[in-house]
């Protein structure tokens, strides 16, 4: 059988414009939302034992910063914390200025410098077990120790560790300019700023990825 053609009249076959199926656009979507997952978990929250400054101001509120991280089999482990200071007089021992023990509390016989003066800034966790120091003065320059004992219990013994976290803390009138500080906080704008570009990327490449692959699909299927 033979097909005539006819004049001006072209047999060639014209591209056919697909838009992506609703099946692409689940698919899109359940790609960006495990991308999305795979981001969080990635920046979830991490125990890090930093150091506390050694700079406070007067008037202000200090946090000393204490951390005791735990693996995860600890977690159930009971934790006792204190906290003593000691001046910058050599001659005169330490003293408790704050307790854990069950709860967060102030000594009985706490001297009169630091009475209503301290506060429980730690975690529920008791990872991070860190006190504030409100309206600080110049005589709160000293050195500060932060003592944590976990006592563990298994079926046949008894376990107990301890950490001592030691802060030397200088009291000023004004704040002095920290180089490091600024020079941190640069850099962590910059790695958020790459973060958001790299996201971006990865959420692109996977709808151009997902794109081809439909279309390679229905070509087929023709």
């Amino acid at each position: 059988m033979f097909v005539s053609r006819k004049a001006g009249v072209s047999l060639r076959r014209r591209p056919v414009v697909r838009t992506p199926s609703m099946e692409t656009h689940g698919r899109l979507v359940l790609h960006l939302l495990l991308l999305f997952i795979f981001a969080v978990v990635e920046v979830r929250l991490v125990c890090v034992d930093v150091p506390s400054d050694g700079e406070a101001i007067v008037g202000k509120v200090k946090k000393l910063t204490c951390i005791y991280c735990m693996k995860r089999e600890e977690i159930l482990a009971t934790t006792k914390v204190e906290w003593f200071y000691k001046g910058q007089d050599k001659n005169k021992t330490r003293t408790l200025i704050y307790l854990y023990d069950g709860e967060p509390q102030e000594p009985k016989d706490v001297d009169e410098q630091w009475k209503g003066r301290v506060t429980w800034t730690g975690s529920k966790d008791m990872q991070d077990v860190s006190i504030s120091i409100l309206n600080v003065t110049l005589n709160d320059t000293g050195t500060y120790e932060c003592e944590v004992t976990r006592f563990f219990e298994f079926d046949s013994f008894k376990l107990s560790a301890n950490k001592n976290i030691r802060i030397n803390l200088k009291v000023n009138m004004r704040a002095s300019a920290d180089i490091t500080a600024l020079y941190s906080e640069i850099m962590m704008y910059v790695l958020l700023v790459f973060l958001t570009f790299w996201l971006l990327v990865e959420m692109v490449y996977c709808y151009r990825k997902i794109s081809k692959s439909d279309e390679q699909a229905q070509d087929t299927a023709y």
